[in-house]
């Protein structure tokens, strides 16, 4: 099945059309700025004119930073506030005159990476982090999604994760390699401790330079790499509004 998947985050937004046999991008990798600001109006004007430009007709999956149950955003992660208690599946739905389907982004990285990706190994705990402008998390048990975990804003370090160690913190504070991989291993080991995964799977934008930092990680569970990299959000919307459909 062809749809087209979106991935809106706090600084871009990335679409095309994948193929959920095999996970491709079927068409050109489409990327625009995140609206500033983020409200539900200007970012369902850009979701619009994306697919416009496709000439697209058919379903869309949308990776979605914030909490959603029932296509309702139930908070906001580095988007305008004003997301909260919006019905985002309704709104780009009508917006588009597409069948939309919405889903956490980071869940949504996640069902990609199960799929297609570094979750070959499904039994036990996978805990997958997506940490570029804010940490997103996706937990699984046996293969089988627990939605909507939002572990980037767990209160740590004074303040919430994602602030302490997210790629964006990283370049803001021009922290070397080694200062920004101690602290991410300080919160890994963290998560450990609460969870006690299997694997770690390590996706957004520190995963290309996995190398660099690993050498200060020190937790017992691997660290493995996302495969799918930048595209993993894309294909994961792909893969769960597919799921909607034949459900």
């Amino acid at each position: 099945m062809n749809i087209f998947g979106v991935d809106i985050g706090g600084t871009g937004i990335k679409a095309a059309i994948v193929n959920t046999l095999t996970g491709e991008l079927i068409s050109e990798h489409k990327r625009i700025a995140t609206p500033k600001p983020a409200t539900p109006e200007n970012i369902a004007r850009c979701l619009a004119e994306l697919i416009r430009e496709t000439g697209w007709t058919g379903p869309v999956g949308c990776g979605f930073p914030a909490t959603v149950h029932h296509g309702v955003a139930y908070s906001a992660s580095n988007i305008d506030p004003s997301w909260i208690n919006t019905d985002a599946q309704s709104l780009f739905s009508q917006v588009t005159d597409c069948p939309c389907f919405v889903v956490n982004d980071a869940d949504a990285a996640g069902m990609a990476e199960m799929r297609f990706g570094a979750g070959g190994e499904k039994s036990g705990v996978t805990l997958l982090l997506t940490i570029g402008t804010g940490i997103g998390s996706a937990v699984f048990v046996n293969g089988e999604l627990h939605p909507n975990t939002e572990l980037g804003h767990l209160k740590f370090a004074g303040s919430i994760a994602e602030r302490y160690c997210a790629e964006s913190t990283r370049i803001t504070q021009q922290l070397s390699w080694q200062e920004w991989g101690s602290r991410f291993n300080e919160y890994l080991n963290h998560l450990e401790f609460i969870f006690n995964p299997d694997r770690f799977i390590i996706g957004g934008g520190v995963a290309e330079h996995i190398a660099e930092f690993l050498p200060f990680i020190t937790t017992k569970a691997p660290i493995l790499a996302a495969k799918s990299l930048n595209q993993a959000g894309i294909i994961g919307a792909a893969l769960f509004a597919e799921h909607q459909l034949t459900k």
